[in-house]
């Protein structure tokens, strides 16, 4: 599938991105998606109140794209859903959410769309996921319910899709099948693991989570400028995430495993009273009241 072969029959693609002081790739983020060759695509900025410029370049360069602006930063979840919302009020066939520091190929869109064609029981599909040196960032992930971890596979040997999982919401084309069946993300998820969540809900649900990778997008990862910020939302959005998810007979272990783990921290605390155990420490407490 692409450009000249896709014409008037091409599904729907509402590529929804959410911003939060992100002028340092926005415009090379949207500059990507207005060159691709898919011909039947729109673009939702979801801004998370931002206060960076990112507002006055939406504004002044790209007036015809859709502007949702947030009073407050909401969480990636939660504004990604007011896009996707809107996008399937006018008919999208499908969202592509995507970071604001992801850049398309220009064949991006149209490869996935290939797959999605070729694959009618995918729910969502990822392109291969490439750091700005062109080593890979993400070509599928694997959960570990027994260890409480859902990690990247960083190599890729294949060339068809195959299966992952769970998907990335750096950029996950998601059907509208799969919102319409499963819901959207989960909004208590303020940072991470939505995508993980998703992903779950729609493979336990019978769709298919694949990843392609003939397609790919540069990641120029903006997420490590803060690592204590990163820190505590990585590890309350993953209790959260395995206390909603990990399969019943394995409950009883999870609540053991959670419960040395915070042993862990408090005596890497004692040893070591560094911000970066206070914080998880935090996060810890703070989980309770969302779970």
């Amino acid at each position: 599938m692409n450009s000249s072969t896709i014409g008037i029959n091409a599904p729907k693609v509402s590529i929804v991105i959410t911003n939060f002081n992100g002028i340092r790739t926005l415009e090379k983020c949207l500059s990507r998606i207005l060159n691709s060759d898919y011909p039947n695509f729109n673009i939702i900025v979801v801004d998370n109140h931002s206060t960076d410029g990112s507002l006055e370049l939406l504004r002044g360069k790209y007036p015809a794209i859709k502007l949702i602006m947030n009073a407050e930063n909401i969480g990636f979840g939660a504004a990604t859903n007011l896009g996707m919302r809107l996008a399937f009020e006018k008919f999208a066939d499908y969202v592509l959410a995507l970071n604001n520091d992801a850049y398309l190929e220009k064949n991006t869109i149209s490869k996935l769309l290939t797959v999605a064609k070729n694959n009618p029981h995918a729910g969502i599909i990822s392109p291969l996921i490439k750091r700005p040196d062109g080593s890979i960032w993400f070509a599928g992930g694997k959960i570990n319910w027994w260890k409480m971890r859902a990690s990247h596979k960083f190599a890729c040997s294949n060339s068809h899709p195959f299966a992952s999982d769970y998907i990335c919401g750096c950029a996950m084309l998601i059907s509208q099948k799969v919102c319409e069946k499963v819901g959207l993300f989960d909004e208590r998820f303020f940072l991470y693991y939505e995508d993980a969540d998703l992903s779950v809900r729609a493979k336990r649900a019978g769709f298919e989570l694949l990843i392609d990778p003939t397609s790919s997008v540069e990641h120029d990862e903006q997420s490590n400028n803060n690592n204590s910020f990163k820190t505590y939302w990585l590890v309350l959005s993953g209790i959260l995430f395995f206390k909603k998810n990990t399969p019943l007979f394995l409950k009883p272990w999870m609540s053991i495993y959670l419960l040395l783990r915070k042993v862990k921290n408090s005596r890497d605390r004692h040893k070591n009273p560094s911000e970066i155990n206070a914080i998880v420490a935090k996060a810890y407490t703070d989980a309770n009241e969302l779970t």
